[in-house]
């Protein structure tokens, strides 16, 4: 399998967390969880192979996408194919990194999965043309970063106290969102203005997602794990709080996580639901 990471230039790894592409990538199932991590993504598929995204309870497919598409931010969970020897590249922006690029506010984009051409018009057919065209990763990524300096407009990045307040929210996830808030120089409903534009969702439901995220990175790949303490450290106010919680953003309470082993997995976001698909 291929793997390959790009080295995001200066100004936009400020703003993009990373740009990577796959190929022959073979899963032991069909169809996995995909757990909220406060990104966005522009998603090309690379093998002409359509995407679903399925109903978390029943898991009937829901939608189709197939080219390009861009995934939001988003509150919960979502369910999504898995293909054998598949081929994508992927643009991951920071949580309040995507505007600067897709040229829209992002809580337009909230809870949404929607073809790219919707977004950026037809013209992004002609970058994944370029990436087809590429003979490999390095290729690809050259491509890359001509779009990206073609697309990144400064007048429409966060000032610079809101990316403060986003980064320690990333940075310290277990620290008391009232401290957060007394550390911006405006108002509250300025900072959750400024977030619903610029990240999408309001920074108290983003905080929940970077403190779950935490807790995800805490538990992969230990032998001995205590709920209590955990939801202790990360500043659960009590454990019923803390279970809630966990199955908002995974479909999982923590016994179930662990009985299925999903804190075994090598990513900690996404996590198969038929092993034998």
């Amino acid at each position: 399998m291929i793997f390959n990471h790009y080295p995001v230039p200066a100004p936009f790894n400020e703003y993009i967390e990373a740009v990577f592409h796959f190929k022959d990538f073979i899963p032991d199932h069909s169809i996995e969880r995909v757990v909220p991590t406060g990104h966005s993504f522009l998603i090309f598929e690379l093998d002409d192979m359509p995407r679903n995204t399925f109903h978390n309870d029943t898991l009937k497919p829901k939608e189709t996408y197939t080219r390009v598409w861009i995934s939001g931010m988003h509150e919960n969970h979502i369910s999504i194919s898995a293909h054998h020897r598949s081929e994508m590249f992927v643009v991951q922006f920071k949580a309040y990194g995507g505007m600067p690029f897709l040229h829209i506010p992002m809580s337009e984009l909230n809870n949404r999965v929607v073809p790219a051409e919707d977004i950026l018009g037809e013209g992004i057919f002609d970058f994944r043309n370029e990436l087809l065209l590429g003979s490999d990763s390095q290729d690809k990524f050259k491509s890359a970063g001509r779009w990206l300096e073609s697309r990144f407009d400064q007048k429409k990045v966060p000032a610079t106290e809101m990316t403060a307040v986003a980064k320690d929210l990333i940075q310290k996830p277990g620290i008391p969102f009232k401290e957060v808030l007394e550390r911006y120089p405006k108002t509250q409903k300025h900072l959750i203005e400024q977030f619903k534009r610029y990240c999408g969702l309001t920074p108290k439901i983003l905080h929940r997602i970077f403190r779950f995220n935490d807790i995800l990175a805490k538990v992969q790949k230990e032998e001995k794990i205590s709920w209590s303490q955990i939801a202790y450290d990360c500043g659960y106010s009590d454990q019923s709080h803390f279970i809630k919680e966990f199955k908002a953003f995974s479909g999982f309470n923590p016994r179930q996580f662990i009985r299925q082993e999903f804190h075994k997995e090598e990513e900690s976001n996404f996590f198969p639901l038929d092993r034998e698909g």
